[in-house]
């Protein structure tokens, strides 16, 4: 058989390594519920520099800087997917004062730290001022998962850090055009040229592109299996033609022209948007590693002091005077915006830009040139690492986090589904009824049940329903088709095995071709045997939810043959208050201490 050059065994492995590195490392920090950033930069840093064993100038060879460029172009697009203008209703000034006065602030304030600190020349002070003014998604979106702020933290958070990498990228490369043209005395003239081009074919491309995608998408022209391919091979064209147009141009592209599809009605972004965020998490993983891993750490540890100067300069000086600018007469309290001022991370397109810069300038021979890139890293490393660690207690402090996702949306406001709420709610446990039945709904508000009015999956659903503090679902609708329906929409929002149904009365005896299939639906609530019709029946004879706490004289075996009409046992909670449901997937066995919601059959009624 034979073997072409560049896929040698060597090759395949490091390519299948760093897939498995990325894996693990999400893993962790699933685990420990800190940002995987941290673990992804130590893998880099380990495999590489510490370990030789990744090397990705060799192994990617003239693609490198290429494979990058489009990862990055594809993080961008997947971002702006997510920026809708209704969710800075009210805070459009502050977000635009953080993209443009407050970007000049930081510009400056870094330039001359880096002028005065460190002693690089005014023009290299300059770039690397304009490199690090940028705070992208690729360090702000898995940061704000593991913060978890309050909404408008995380959307000016959001918007901050997707709008400002293309402008940063753009200041950045304005710069040094202005540095390789000043030795031919035009340098204001080029870069006021190419700011221009820059701008217009920026918008163009992408604004262009997002109409002709939007028409192609609501006129469905494309069939449901193609439309991800598409979309991705899109902005690929998109990112590379407006590139070739002008260079560093396709970043502005592939922004605008996703943010112009979020707001454009009647576009499915919501289906693309599933699957550019699995390609873009695995894409930021993968970066993350490769550049940690082309990291010299002698040049790093070689900055010594100042550079660490430096970086408290940008941290506690720069941001907050930013933020302070950007806030001013906003309705932002005082608490949201100490956080705002203390999450700026650095990310992917700070260290690409950075790196892109420094070869060419090395090669002209512009001294200290040879320092920006190990600097750039080190902000990237100190920012990541230190509101990696602080940001999610400083937020708790503050009292701006939500609270942890363990509440329940629970699909129906009928009378199981009230029962149901009102038990877990005395378990301090958060739940939100949504029913379509205005009955319904206003009888759950006088038991005192926070209701959404309207069905769980309609698009103003979508948009304004409140999902904080909530993590799981519990579809109790009597109509077994829409359980499913609504488990399917809300999988991706909570996980597979977070959305659970209440099987219908006539479930286990319709024939398989009248039931929805497993896959569209969640798992079995209760166990066999317990359906909506069973447990409304018995709710309407009189019985109740109560809560009994095991000991080891009365465990749960004794609970189960408890009195001639045992309990039927919904839910157990464990010590710290975390409530499970009881699903029909083994023998339970809670121990004592535990506490268990049982639905207590009425007296002289039937379980």
């Amino acid at each position: 058989m034979r073997r072409f050059p560049f896929m040698s065994e060597h090759n395949v492995l490091m390519l299948a390594g760093i897939g498995v590195i990325v894996m693990f490392c999400q893993w962790i920090a699933w685990r420990v519920r800190v940002p995987a950033i941290l673990f992804l930069l130590l893998a880099g840093i380990v495999a590489g520099p510490l370990g030789g064993w990744l090397n990705p100038d060799p192994l990617f060879g003239r693609l490198l800087f290429p494979f990058i460029s489009l990862s990055v172009a594809i993080i961008l697009f997947e971002g702006s997917l997510t920026l809708q203008f209704h969710e800075i209703r009210g805070l459009e000034t502050v977000v635009r004062r953080l993209i443009s006065g407050g970007l000049v602030i930081t510009w400056l304030i870094t330039t001359l730290a880096t002028r005065w600190i460190m002693g690089f020349s005014w023009e290299l002070a300059f770039l690397f001022g304009a490199i690090t003014v940028v705070t992208g998604p690729t360090v702000i979106a898995p940061l704000l998962l593991t913060v978890r702020p309050v909404a408008r933290v995380a959307n000016v958070l959001r918007w901050e850090g997707i709008a400002i990498d293309p402008i940063g990228a753009l200041l950045a490369v304005l710069v040094y055009e202005f540095i390789v043209s000043l030795g031919g005395g035009a340098a204001w003239g080029n870069v006021l040229l190419t700011f221009g081009e820059m701008i217009a074919i920026g918008g163009f491309v992408g604004v262009g592109s997002g109409m002709a995608a939007a028409v192609v998408l609501r006129r469905n022209w494309l069939p449901d299996h193609l439309m991800n391919i598409a979309m991705l091979v899109l902005v690929f064209a998109v990112f590379a033609g407006s590139d070739a147009l002008h260079p560093e141009s396709g970043l502005l592209s592939v922004t605008l022209m996703g943010i112009f599809l979020a707001n454009r009605k009647g576009v499915p972004v919501e289906e693309i948007l599933a699957f550019k965020e699995t390609l873009s998490l695995m894409l930021l993983s993968v970066l993350f590693v490769i550049l940690a891993a082309r990291m010299d750490l002698e040049s790093l540890l070689g900055l010594g002091w100042k550079a660490l100067l430096v970086l408290a300069v940008m941290v506690f000086v720069a941001r907050p005077l930013k933020m302070l600018f950007a806030t001013w007469g906003s309705p932002l309290p005082w608490k949201e915006r100490a956080l705002l001022a203390w999450m700026a991370p650095r990310g992917i397109v700070a260290a690409a830009v950075s790196a892109l810069f420094a070869i060419q300038l090395e090669a002209q021979g512009v001294t200290d040139a040879k320092q920006l890139l190990p600097l750039t890293f080190m902000v990237i490393i100190g920012t990541v690492v230190l509101q990696s660690l602080t940001a999610r207690p400083l937020a708790v402090a503050l009292g701006v986090a939500l609270p942890e996702p363990n509440g329940f949306l629970i699909v129906g406001a009928n009378s199981v589904a009230r029962a149901i709420g009102k038990a877990l709610q005395g378990q301090d446990v958060p739940v939100l009824l949504c029913d379509s039945n205005w009955d319904n709904i206003a009888t759950a508000r006088m038991d005192g049940l926070p209701t959404y009015y309207g069905s769980a999956i309609s698009e103003h659903a979508d948009r304004h329903l409140d999902l904080a503090g909530l993590g799981r679902m519990l579809a109790l609708a009597p109509d077994e088709n829409y359980n499913a329906l609504v488990a399917a929409h809300y999988r991706d929002q909570f996980g597979r095995k977070k959305v659970y149904i209440l099987q219908s009365s006539t479930r286990q005896d319709s024939a398989g071709k009248h039931r929805s299939a497993a896959v569209h639906s969640g798992d079995d609530l209760f166990g066999a045997g317990i359906t909506f019709g069973r447990l409304a029946s018995l709710i309407g004879q009189g019985a109740a939810v109560r809560a009994t706490t095991l000991s080891d004289a009365f465990d749960f075996v004794h609970y189960q043959n408890s009195g001639d009409k045992p309990p039927i046992p919904l839910f157990l909670v464990d010590t710290n208050g975390y409530v499970l449901p009881v699903m029909d997937d083994g023998e339970m066995a809670p121990p004592s201490g535990w506490t268990v919601l049982g639905l207590v059959p009425p007296e002289g009624g039937s379980a």
